[in-house]
């Protein structure tokens, strides 16, 4: 369908216009060949230009001949009968004519002009460049293709069964809610690492460990290459005082009061567990290794209500290699996901 319209269109815009698009992407694709090495690529982008080349050539000749046309000399015979024959002179004409009864053939006017053929060249040119410099410039300011990774999604398409004390806690916020709170567009530029997208993104509606069941915990966690993010809600009557009072029990250090969104909020550091799992070979089943100390963690601790009368939400950022970012960091992330939790944290 394309070959045929191009066919259609007269020659001095077919050309000009294949000659644009063919030395366009002709050198697009050499160029892409070099940055990524491809041989393949390579070799379309020579097809390309030696396709270019052709059509160049063949205008050239076009315009040679339009330059210096060389009519055809007719045979010597053809020639010499057209000499011997008489011409007749114009009042046998006339006289023939009035015989006839006809009326002398009007002269026609001046031969029309003949379009400008480099004006036609340098229109398809110019229309057709801006078209291939609109399409040269599209992937700079459109987002990338199908290519580039795409951020983790938080729902898996199921619906997990809440635990029974999440009926019972008034407005709890769920696993998944948290996720669709914790997995914004702009989280690793929030954490100071601009163009990452996550890997992995999940939540779960869990209940704190070591109380029976008895207390609503849901969580939720989104992994970058540089670091990997924990926002839980924690429903029990405990409040930031005495949660700081029982960290520094503890193994935590850097402890740091302060208030976030005008609630209570405490910064603390402390290890992760490291856990290796062996699956074993050939149906042995598997062997769990020693807990090992992981590396270390930053968590932000916010009352769940400024009147802090129980509850916190812990925001608790850590990477694999050790490093940490800086606690303006871990509060930009409260500041800007914490008020899009559903349920108390609105309040």
């Amino acid at each position: 369908m394309l070959g045929f319209l191009l066919r259609l269109l007269p020659f001095w815009v077919r050309e000009p216009l294949l000659i644009t698009v063919g030395s366009v992407l002709g050198v697009r694709i050499m160029y892409l060949a070099v940055r990524d090495h491809d041989r393949v690529a390579a070799g379309l982008g020579v097809v390309f230009l030696v396709f270019t080349a052709i059509r160049v050539y063949t205008v050239v000749r076009a315009l040679r001949a339009r330059r210096s046309p060389s009519p055809a000399a007719p045979e010597d015979g053809a020639a010499v009968d057209a000499a011997a024959q008489p011409q007749p002179q114009p009042q046998e004409q006339a006289q023939f004519q009035e015989q006839a009864g006809t009326e002398p053939r009007p002269i026609p006017d001046t031969p029309e002009k003949e379009h400008n053929a480099w004006a036609q060249a340098i229109a398809a040119v110019a229309v057709f460049g801006a078209i291939a410099a609109v399409l040269w410039a599209a992937p700079r300011f459109m987002p990338s293709g199908d290519n580039s990774p795409r951020p983790a999604s938080c729902s898996d398409g199921e619906h997990e069964e809440l635990p029974k004390v999440y009926k019972k806690t008034p407005q709890p916020v769920t696993g998944e809610e948290l996720c669709e709170a914790l997995n914004r567009p702009d989280l690793a530029e929030l954490l100071g690492t601009p163009g990452e997208t996550a890997t992995t993104a999940s939540g779960t509606s869990n209940t704190a460990p070591l109380t029976d069941g008895k207390v609503a915990q849901p969580e939720a966690e989104v992994v970058f290459d540089t670091y990997t993010v924990n926002v839980s809600a924690t429903y029990n009557e405990m409040s930031t005082d005495q949660y700081v009072k029982l960290m520094k029990f503890g193994d935590e250090r850097d402890i740091k009061t302060l208030t976030v969104l005008g609630r209570p909020a405490v910064l603390s550091s402390d290890h992760t567990m490291k856990i290796e799992i062996n699956l074993g070979s050939g149906g042995s089943g598997g062997s769990g290794g020693p807990v090992e100390q992981g590396p270390l963690a930053r968590t932000l601790s916010v009352a769940l209500e400024r009147d802090d009368q129980g509850g916190y939400y812990d925001i608790t950022v850590w990477s694999t290699s050790g490093a940490l970012p800086d606690d303006s960091a871990l509060l930009a992330v409260a500041e800007k996901v914490l008020p899009t939790v559903h349920g108390r944290a609105v309040r």
